[in-house]
């Protein structure tokens, strides 16, 4: 978290007091907003959005507790009692209501303030790391030798850029492994944020907007308290925003602002936030040719168009599968708990002549169906869906080209499923959201 982004409300009638401290917590970095009293800090509340409010106990019209109740009402903020009246049955009081800490005054020294806050600041940090962690959204990322194999030059441009603050936009086919390459980049990078990656075509375009940037409570119908965005929760870190391509111009407009100087705001604030956060794009659109049918911002492509990578697809880089196989099972096989050894060698050769129109995601359902229905140390595994009747070869033999085999494979999984989607991306071996990217590319029903 940005410290800047670390909004503090300070609640105090002693004016030298209230001056005291917001300066302090200013001097630290923290985004400060001193108030002389409950009144004129609740009317405040929503717009600002703290983080963390600090309050007198003995105020007069409302005492610190009765602040704390209302305020608690409307916001998820920590809470840091001060008084000069300490009694224990405050302290108690206070402490039950929810407050986080609990000083007096005068302050002995400042760094009372400071240490008390930054408390807080750290455990807030915590809580959003431990939110992507929950969301699966720090997995593990596999040797470098295999996630490149066959792809040196990718290799070395994922090593030049990774070390610097660069915008990276990822070229290449649905499934062809663009969400693992960013992780290695935010990993290379060293930057101490975490990686946070949003999908733009799998979110509706009115929860988009409050998935990037977050909402206070109110800002919609449903929003029942604030929530922070993906730019929050990558500060200082890497966010992906996979998919930009299906982002409407509305939003990209939004986006192209957080390119150009790194700010925005949560939806229902007017309150402006900084994000850290280093920038990373994927898609397996044409932006270009989107630019020039009037589908995509032509000055947010060349933002984003700082340092293109282009992945290739798996049917170009064939003579890796054997490699790319090996360690999926291992993968896959730890995960099942299942001893698995190996690949029928047959098996091997119709993979290898195979098309893999959703790439290394098709490889890896197809690997883990075969360890599922497995009965022995060694899988075989069945390629037996219409796009499987079609290699490279046999296709370009018979005037087909590649997208015309693929529509084709999905048309007759489509037409086998009775439209039933999901039976569908079943039989091809590819996710649900790759088929659903697929029919609309193609234009099928």
């Amino acid at each position: 978290m940005n410290k800047e982004n670390f909004r503090t409300m300070v609640v105090d009638d002693e004016d030298s007091f209230l001056l005291l401290m917001t300066r302090i917590l200013r001097d630290e970095g923290y985004t400060v907003k001193g108030f002389h009293n409950p009144a004129e800090a609740l009317a405040a509340l929503v717009s600002f959005s703290p983080a963390l409010v600090i309050t007198d106990l003995k105020m007069p019209g409302m005492d610190g507790v009765a602040f704390m109740r209302e305020v608690k009402k409307q916001s998820e903020a920590d809470f840091i009692m001060i008084t000069a009246f300490a009694t224990v049955e405050s302290a108690v009081a206070a402490m039950k209501m929810g407050a986080a800490d609990y000083i007096t005054k005068p302050l002995q020294n400042p760094d009372q303030l400071r240490i008390a806050a930054r408390k807080i600041f750290e455990r807030q940090e915590l809580l959003n790391e431990n939110i992507l962690l929950k969301s699966g959204l720090d997995a593990g990322i596999p040797s470098l030798d295999t996630v490149f194999a066959g792809m040196e030059d990718v290799r070395k441009a994922v090593q030049d850029v990774a070390p610097t603050d660069a915008t990276v936009l990822l070229l290449g086919e649905t499934g062809t492994g663009k969400t693992l390459i960013s992780r290695i980049i935010h990993q290379l990078s060293g930057r101490k944020g975490l990686f946070v990656d949003i999908n733009c075509a799998a979110i509706p375009d009115n929860l988009l907007e409050s998935e990037m940037f977050g909402h206070e409570k109110g800002a919609f119908t449903g929003a029942l308290s604030a929530k922070k965005g993906r730019f929050e929760l990558a500060d200082e870190g890497t966010i992906l925003l996979d998919e930009i391509s299906e982002m409407s111009p509305a939003l990209q407009a939004k986006f192209l602002r957080v390119l150009q100087d790194r700010t925005f705001e949560r939806l229902g604030s007017t309150v402006t936030l900084k994000t850290g956060a280093r920038i990373i794009a994927a898609t397996n659109r044409d932006l270009k040719q989107m630019v020039s049918e009037g589908r995509f911002r032509e000055d947010l492509y060349y933002r984003l168009n700082i340092f293109p990578i282009s992945i290739p697809s798996l049917r170009e880089r064939v003579g890796q599968i054997q490699l790319l196989a090996k360690s999926i099972t291992e993968k896959i096989s730890r995960r099942l708990g299942r001893e698995i050894v190996g690949i029928a060698p047959d098996s091997l050769e119709e993979m290898k002549r195979y098309t893999w129109p959703g790439n290394i995601r098709e490889l890896e359902n197809v690997i883990e169906r075969a360890i599922i229905v497995s009965r022995g140390s060694e899988i075989r595994v069945a390629l037996s869906t219409p796009v499987s009747q079609f290699s490279a070869h046999n296709s370009k033999a018979e005037g087909h080209d590649l997208k015309s085999v693929e529509k084709e494979a999905i048309g007759n999984a489509l037409k086998k499923s009775d439209g039933n989607r999901k039976l569908a991306a079943a039989e091809l071996g590819i996710s649900l959201r790759s088929l659903q990217y697929k029919i609309k590319e193609y234009g099928l029903k």
